[in-house]
């Protein structure tokens, strides 16, 4: 396990300062808007294109051009382990998107506001993320046989994704709605990118502030599945977190890019659970077989690819969830003066 220096971790933190101040400004002066096709394939690209510049430094700082042959080793190995951690957060985040985009179907959440959802749910999974790799770390260091159940927990994960690949899940049946229905006051329009309105001067929640609730729940979610498949690839916390923080960072634009698309990788569950089963065993013979890291890369993206290239070829069945929240189908500015009560 490599320990990074300080001046590692402090360039790290300038950065990712930096890039959520960039981000927020940009919100707030381009205001609500529709994010087209064009504006999202760029920022993926810059995303992906900062990530690989990281990586790079990465690289040098470790001494990937110094004629020490140990550490040109160290600097190739943490390289590598970044890479593949970031293709399998990368990858994971994918399946993430596309409960994004069923979330936003279900309560009809014009495209327009979707930014400022999404901007809030990155910085509720930088914060929860970084908590549990921490967590994470400290126990592995504790108790070694922790990995084993990250491992076995893995498996199973992998095997109940594969068992549930191309299934809708219910919505209606989720214990967070069901308590918001009972319990909270739902205005019963949006009103701008407000969390919270007035009708008829009752202080009510919005159906964005329910979409925030519930992507923070499937950030909780896929989090626990994400971290130990990273921990399966390194327990370096610097190149885990790293690895998290920029497949995170580029996950708004992301979305917005593969939103349109989302049917055309209806295989894409298939081949993650795949990566899944495949790291978990790798981290549950770890003491027994050394797994080379870019034999996991290369694993890794042969599985992603192949699942792709299938999803491009083999027409999906089924079609996109439909809205049906009882009121999401209202897209007004401002909401009727009716009091909803829950």
């Amino acid at each position: 396990m490599m320990t990074a220096t300080p001046t590692m971790w402090a360039l790290f933190a300038a950065f990712v300062v930096a890039a959520l101040v960039v981000d927020f400004l940009t919100l707030s002066r381009q205001g609500a808007h529709e994010v087209s096709m064009r504006e999202a394939a760029t920022w993926s690209a810059v995303w992906v294109l900062v990530s690989l510049v990281f990586v790079g430094w990465l690289w040098w700082y470790l001494g990937g051009t110094s004629g020490d042959a140990a550490r040109q080793e160290l600097a190739a190995d943490k390289s590598f382990e970044f890479i593949t951690g970031y293709l399998v957060e990368k990858a994971l985040a994918v399946d993430n998107i596309f409960v994004f985009l069923m979330l936003f179907t279900y309560f009809s959440v014009p495209p327009a506001y979707q930014k400022r959802v999404l901007m809030i749910g990155i910085l509720g999974a930088l914060v929860l993320r970084a908590a549990m790799i921490f967590l994470g770390t400290w126990l592995i260091e504790q108790f070694h046989w922790v990995l084993y159940l990250f491992g076995a927990f893995l498996v199973f994960t992998g095997l109940k994704m594969w068992w549930a690949a191309g299934q809708e899940p219910d919505l209606d049946a989720n214990p967070l709605l069901r308590w918001v229905k009972q319990h909270l006051k739902v205005a019963p329009g949006f009103d701008g990118e407000r969390l919270f309105t007035h009708v008829d001067g009752v202080r009510m929640a919005t159906p964005l502030l329910v979409v925030v609730l519930l992507i923070g729940v499937v950030d909780v979610i896929f989090a626990v599945d994400s971290i130990p498949a990273i921990f399966a690839i390194t327990t370096d916390p610097f190149i885990v977190l790293t690895s998290n923080v920029f497949a995170i960072l580029g996950l708004r634009a992301m979305y917005f890019l593969l939103a349109g698309m989302h049917e055309r990788f209806h295989l894409l569950s298939y081949g993650l659970a795949i990566v899944l089963v495949l790291v978990g065993a790798k981290m549950l013979l770890a003491d027994v077989v050394k797994v080379p890291v870019g034999w996991s890369l290369g694993a890794t993206f042969a599985v992603l690819a192949a699942t792709i290239f299938l999803s491009l070829k083999i027409p999906p069945r089924k079609e996109a969830p439909q809205g049906a929240y009882p009121f999401a189908a209202k897209r007004r500015e401002k909401p009727k003066p009716v009091v909803t009560r829950g």
